[in-house]
């Protein structure tokens, strides 16, 4: 690695995982429970232990489906059902296999995991960083500082493998339509990192893909010196980017489960009433403050509420939690940074730079679009601040990339009039 900037952030980025592997295991072992400690971890043991039981009779078990495992062969009881999910079996996969190189111990593997999403995260800087160098320390501030997105990509999570194949196939997908280079290895790499996003969580590729390949075609569109062919043209592709979305996740019905159209308008409806009937001393749970009538249409009409739930919440004085505190700040330094850019900016600047810039367009729409279906659905702080990592550092990326457009434009005006007043 010759350049001195990428050497500095990779070495930064690298012992920041580290140390936030270790921030992991500590607040899941002696904090909180969750599914890296009581479902992925014990049973991953587990199966590895019954596999060098007998090697000849379980091996199978490792290779089997997670609809067809026999729950038999489950270490806690309490774990039936789990693994019929397939993305939870993956998981499981994964440490099992880890363990044979790391005695087991649930720091390492955490620490093997934790550097699966850096390879990918490190990706993702560098496809960011490969477009604008000048902007090395926010995109370092988006990607390999946010303290949300790397510490809940530091263990036995399925967000952790999740970012990092999203990081892979936004780097080979790069390679092979902006950059045509190694075509093979890179599609090789993108269909991997797809198909495995496909099984642990469909919805991530469903909101994703349509919009990147709907930068691919606007990066383009910048040979058109006129604004307002590429708004127009930005806006009509944009619209059709919508239909196909919609269209496959109408396709994919079965696949996206809980997050298809069908189940998020019904589950929407469910949560809201659940949280009605919770106590007030419930510590995580919240509502979107939205009446919502079990319709598309009304889906629509809380978007706003559910993706301010997504970028801007639990507000601080929602936080109840250690965990949900420190993700309350976090959410509260993203909101006035988007006010300070909205108004940097102005309303019109702000929205015409968001179609004339073909990034901006896809970081933005990309992020706001899986910021609404994951607010939508996920009505609890400790499942939210997980859930919403892969949009995250796009959503910054963008606003920076706005403020970065807007102070390029205020720097051309003030040369000119100097110029003009010689």
């Amino acid at each position: 690695m010759s350049d001195p900037v990428l050497k500095k952030y990779h070495k930064h980025g690298f012992w920041i995982k580290v140390f936030s592997s270790i921030a992991f295991t500590i607040f899941f072992v002696y904090v909180t429970h969750g599914d890296s400690t009581s479902l992925y971890f014990p049973e991953g043991i587990h199966l590895k232990e019954l596999i060098l039981k007998d090697p000849v009779n379980n091996a199978h078990l490792l290779f089997t489906s997670g609809t067809t495992y026999d729950e038999d062969f489950l270490k806690d009881p309490a774990n039936s059902g789990y693994f019929k999910m397939e993305s939870n079996f993956m998981v499981t996969r994964l440490v099992v296999f880890l363990s044979f190189f790391t005695f087991g111990r649930y720091l390492l593997i955490n620490l093997c995991f934790s550097m699966i999403a850096y390879s990918g995260l490190w990706r993702l800087y560098k496809f960011f960083y490969e477009h604008y160098p000048y902007l090395n320390k926010k995109l370092a501030i988006a990607i390999i500082y946010l303290p949300t997105l790397i510490f809940w990509s530091s263990g036995i999570l399925k967000d952790t493998i999740c970012m990092g194949m999203l990081g892979w196939m936004t780097y080979a997908l790069y390679y092979i339509f902006e950059k045509k280079q190694s075509f093979f290895k890179n599609t090789m790499i993108a269909l991997a990192a797809a198909s495995i996003l496909y099984v642990i969580k469909i919805y991530i590729i469903i909101s994703y893909l349509p919009f990147f390949a709907l930068y691919l075609i606007l990066i383009n569109l910048k040979l058109l010196k006129n604004k307002i062919v590429k708004i127009s043209i930005s806006i009509t592709i944009f619209l059709l980017t919508v239909t196909g979305v919609y269209a496959l996740a109408d396709r994919f019905k079965e696949e996206l489960g809980f997050f298809s159209i069908d189940k998020i308008t019904a589950s929407v409806k469910t949560q809201q009433t659940n949280f009605i009937n919770i106590s007030d001393g419930a510590e995580s749970s919240f509502s979107l403050g939205v009446e919502y009538d079990g319709s598309f249409t009304s889906l629509l009409k809380m978007a706003p509420a559910a993706i301010g739930a997504t970028f801007f919440r639990p507000y601080l004085w929602e936080s109840k939690k250690i965990s949900t505190l420190l993700s309350s700040v976090e959410s509260m330094a993203l909101m006035l940074l988007t006010l300070y850019v909205f108004f940097k900016a102005g309303p019109v600047k702000f929205i015409s730079n968001i179609f004339l810039n073909p990034m901006i367009f896809f970081c933005l729409f990309y992020s706001v679009t899986f910021g609404l279906f994951i607010g939508a659905t996920t009505l609890n702080f400790g499942t939210l601040v997980r859930y919403k990592i892969p949009c995250l550092p796009f959503y910054i990326i963008a606003l920076f990339l706005i403020l970065d457009i807007v102070a390029k434009n205020k720097s051309v005006v003030k040369t000119k009039a100097q110029s003009l007043s010689f």
